[in-house]
């Protein structure tokens, strides 16, 4: 089992009861906060991210059932796991907190060997979840890449994280953006002789319309008049 990391908010009305569960977390190796009833864990849990929840319910403003009942309705905390540690030992208790949404429930006084179990497992079941969702998220990078190319707007960039993973969806990330890099090298290439090409056109469009010109016979007979003019005027010049 790896090496204890995280941080832990501890939520009880009793300063007693939050320095001694702090104590024991910091010594296992915890970052552990404090909060002293549900409505100011709240805010806390929107200022900065954490890891796991103690939770205690029975405490005022804003006991642990409504705070388990607000987190698990917003977005941003529903996944954050909660650990119940209560005095309270009845099932229906029990039932209600496990059916709110908290990971697991424990009385007091607990064990606390059973706790540090509790808490490693909890803490592994939320870091494969983010491992699972940060997973998804970069596999809808990769699909919205591939929308990106066909749509002619891809960002070769876009893929960096995800090219830095050393798994099968980071060696597909690198070749796409390999095969894009080629792509659009193969597209400038392309625009280049075509740019090439159409000046070329352009110039011989340019000459024909000249030969054109010079081949009508009012071209010819505009020719003639300047010349006509050019030896008149030479003739006087020379009298």
């Amino acid at each position: 089992m790896s090496d204890p990391t995280g941080t832990l908010l501890v939520v009880d009305d009793s300063h007693l009861n939050r320095v001694r569960l702090s104590y024991s977390l910091n010594q296992q190796g915890y970052t552990v906060v404090q909060a002293e009833n549900g409505r100011q864990a709240l805010t806390m849990l929107r200022q900065q991210p954490y890891d796991l929840v103690l939770l205690d319910i029975m405490m005022p403003e804003m006991d642990g059932a409504e705070m388990l009942r607000r987190m698990k309705a917003d977005p941003a905390l529903r996944n954050l796991p909660v650990i119940v540690v209560s005095a309270r030992d009845d099932m229906a208790c029990v039932v209600q907190c496990i059916e709110l949404g908290a990971e697991d429930y424990l009385t007091k006084p607990f064990d606390p060997v059973l706790l540090r179990a509790r808490i490693s497992a909890s803490l592994e079941k939320k870091r494969l979840r983010d491992n699972e969702q940060a997973y998804l998220e970069q596999v809808a990078r990769v699909t919205a890449a591939a929308a990106a190319v066909e749509a002619g707007t891809f960002d070769v960039s876009s893929l960096d994280a995800v090219a830095r993973r050393p798994d099968d969806l980071g060696q597909m990330a690198r070749v796409f953006q390999q095969m894009a890099r080629q792509v659009f090298t193969r597209e400038q290439q392309l625009r280049r002789q075509v740019n090439s090409l159409q000046i070329e056109v352009d110039q011989a469009r340019m000459r024909r319309q000249a030969a054109e010109i010079t081949e009508t016979s009012y071209f010819k007979d505009l020719q003639q008049q300047a010349q006509l003019l050019r030896d008149e005027m030479s003739q006087e010049h020379e009298t």
